[in-house]
């Protein structure tokens, strides 16, 4: 019941919300104006001016290229490279307080239209996830993806053993041919269990498939055995991986009739029978990789929940 009333009251909040959408907006523009009037940056329009008719005339519509330099400073001179993604500098209280009621407006939806709720209440997901090292800006401050800042938040943690079939050491895993392996390998295990496929990118999930495409057989193998095989050296994958696997051949047997199949149109709903959904951005420069997935999704809605971007934080 908790769960439900949780997701309720975030469907109304999502309604006053978007009911009254220009008055917070306004709200929003007037207390970001307050709090940053006197900043470089703004200073330079507005000259201290907090006013919002102000900050319409004077302040420019600008690219992340405008901005970059003030960027480029708070990171104290370290910059990035074309090709690679933006910084984007993050706030205590951004991060904390937005990212959090950013997810529960977006649970709430999904529980809605998927039963996601209900969903983790009766499996888990199979959601591909890749942790990265991170690095540090000259003056210390730190730089990594927002998935992987997720993922090392204690609740988070906490959260993972109930909600997906990874366990933390496969995600953490510095060699992802290793960390692929080894979630592939649990997730087909536990292919009875699974109520959602996918990862943070269309790509990724693609990227999967062709792994489980060229690797099925090995892969099935293990299963077969109960043993993983002597390549996977990382110690955290492997020791949890050889807590999980088992001998089973008749499941190792199905998943190779599977594989097997002339065609692999709908492979993921034949793997995972129980999936509900593939969760994977497919939108903006992900779109030219829908269809594909569509093909390989049996039919399954794709729907993508997660926005990744790299994070120079806490400021």
């Amino acid at each position: 019941m908790e769960i439900i009333k949780e997701y309720e009251d975030g469907l109304k909040l999502m309604e006053e919300l978007t009911n009254n959408a220009q008055q917070i907006q306004e709200q929003v523009l007037s207390q970001i104006l307050t709090t940053n009037a006197g900043t470089e940056y703004l200073s330079r329009f507005i000259n201290g001016d907090a006013d919002k008719q102000c900050f319409k005339t004077n302040v420019p519509i600008v690219t992340y290229e405008d901005i970059k330099p003030y960027i480029d400073r708070i990171a104290n001179g370290t910059g990035i490279s074309g090709g690679l993604p933006k910084l984007i500098p993050v706030t205590v209280e951004t991060y904390n307080q937005r990212a959090v009621y950013y997810f529960t407006l977006l649970i709430s939806l999904m529980n809605k239209h998927f039963g996601f709720g209900d969903l983790d209440k009766t499996g888990k997901r199979l959601h591909l996830l890749f942790a990265k090292t991170g690095s540090e800006t000259a003056c210390g401050l730190k730089a990594t993806t927002v998935l992987t800042s997720m993922l090392n938040q204690p609740l988070f943690r906490t959260a993972i053993p109930k909600l997906f079939t990874s366990p933390i050491e496969t995600i953490f895993c510095p060699d992802n041919n290793q960390s692929m392996f080894c979630q592939l390998l649990i997730g087909l295990i536990h292919r009875d269990e699974v109520v959602s496929v996918g990862s943070t990118f269309a790509t990724v999930v693609l990227r999967a498939i062709k792994f489980l495409e060229q690797n099925y057989g090995e892969l099935c193998f293990n299963i077969r055995t109960g043993r993983i095989s002597d390549w996977v050296t990382d110690p955290g994958c492997r020791n949890i991986v050889t807590s999980i696997v088992k001998p089973n051949p008749k499941l190792a047997d199905s998943i190779e009739n599977i594989c097997r199949c002339k065609s692999w149109e709908g492979i993921l709903r034949k793997l995972w029978p129980k999936a509900k959904l593939v969760d994977a951005i497919t939108t903006g420069v992900m779109s030219q990789y829908a269809e594909t997935l569509e093909f390989y999704s049996g039919e399954l809605p794709l729907v993508s929940i997660f926005v990744p971007r790299l994070f120079v934080g806490s400021i």
